[in-house]
């Protein structure tokens, strides 16, 4: 899956999560505080890589456990095209008890973003 942030999406966010951080709307801020640019919320980042298990699974409910690290910042133009962000997710492990491990891939620019990026979800029927 391929997910393009934008500066609008890093301003929706925002809003939502009332985390008004300047790193992720303020140039200056950012690069006085050493950032390549505005960065993405990582959490928001996380949240679109948890989308694809939830989007593959079909029903959000089904996910059980989800956890990562934030080991690499999403800088965000300030354009129309944004940020794009690739993921990929792998079953790691099927369970007797109709659980699974699904080890999640987030990349920016080729480089992962997230660390440890792991679902355990429940398997359909």
């Amino acid at each position: 899956m391929s997910v393009r942030v934008t500066r609008a999406d890093l301003v929706r966010y925002a809003g939502a999560a009332l985390d008004f951080n300047p790193i992720h709307w303020n140039e200056k801020t950012a690069d006085e505080v050493g950032l390549p640019g505005v960065i993405a919320h990582g959490m928001l980042t996380m949240a679109i890589a948890g989308r694809l298990v939830t989007d593959w699974l079909g029903d959000p409910g089904a996910l059980l456990e989800y956890g990562a690290r934030f080991i690499r910042p999403v800088v965000v133009p300030n354009d129309e095209t944004g940020a794009l962000v690739e993921l990929s997710g792998k079953i790691r492990e099927v369970r007797e008890d109709g659980t699974a491990r699904v080890d999640v891939t987030a990349t920016f620019e080729g480089k992962a973003v997230l660390g440890k990026a792991v679902a355990i979800v429940r398997l359909p029927a």
